[in-house]
């Protein structure tokens, strides 16, 4: 991975920041986006202090001009795009029946469109060099989460446009990964929108027993090196999609009973 480009949309924490120290440690030139200007700035100062080549673009993934001028400003100033790690993301936590539209047009508009305009910018330069496209999903893009329907409607819907796409650049020699990391200690959970569309502010699970956003980095940045297929990360998750593949039934008693041990389950 020395010396290509990479785009990680969402770099300035979580999952994204470790993914930007992960490549950026072994040569990638890392361009991050991100909302806040502030925290942008302050990883781009972070990593850059660590020796990784690093910018950071201040942009919304929900916005398809913004991709756009992402993709443009990549090429300004590395001369090139290798990849692209769709990695921004929102979640919900609210019944279906309790919660407005709008918090599911929400979440679609950043963890689904915000995947196609970044794809659609940055594929033509991926398709030239031959590089890889990822898309980092979730076990709930295999097994949909009660209490989670929009969430889980933008990760299945996620996963089919990936598969999609991975066959239509086979021939073409451009990789397409589908990265699904589990339970991860991030602050989704802390941001996710409840039914009216206001932030959650906590997480509801134990934040300390999960993987690491660092662990999960190397792992996603090994399936890079491999161009593997599909990524599928922890035991928990393993066993979730298994489940569900080959006994479904049981796997939706299994997650309901498990989703509802939550503290403040809505349901």
């Amino acid at each position: 991975m020395k010396d290509k480009v990479v785009i990680i949309t969402g770099g300035s924490s979580g999952i994204g920041k470790a993914l930007a120290a992960e490549f950026g440690a072994r040569g990638s030139k890392i361009m991050i986006t991100g909302r806040n200007g502030f925290n942008l700035d302050k990883t781009v100062q972070e990593l850059g202090d660590r020796g990784v080549i690093i910018s950071g673009f201040r942009g919304d993934v929900r916005i398809e001009d913004d991709n756009r001028r992402m993709a443009e400003e990549a090429v300004e100033r590395y001369g090139a795009i290798d990849i692209l790690i769709n990695n921004a993301g929102i979640s919900m936590r609210a019944l279906f029946e309790e919660t407005d539209v709008d918090v599911i047009q929400q979440v679609m508009n950043t963890n689904f469109f915000g995947v196609v305009y970044a794809t659609k910018y940055c594929l033509p330069e991926i398709i030239r060099n031959k590089g890889s496209v990822i898309g980092i999903s979730s076990i709930a893009g295999f097994q949909g989460l009660p209490g989670r329907t929009g969430y889980s409607a933008s990760k299945f819907a996620l996963n089919g446009f990936l598969e999609a796409l991975r066959l239509e650049l086979a021939a073409k020699g451009t990789h397409v990964l589908t990265a699904c990391p589990g339970f991860t200690s991030t602050n989704i959970r802390i941001r996710a929108l409840t039914k009216n569309g206001n932030v959650q502010g906590h997480s509801p699970r134990d934040e300390a027993s999960m993987m690491s956003p660092e662990e999960c980095a190397r792992y996603i940045y090994a399936a890079s090196v491999k161009r593997k297929r599909t990524l599928v990360l922890t035991t928990q998750g393993k066993l979730a999609v298994m489940i569900n593949k080959w006994l479904p039934g049981l796997a939706d008693r299994i997650v309901f009973y498990m989703m509802s041990k939550e503290p403040n389950s809505p349901f």
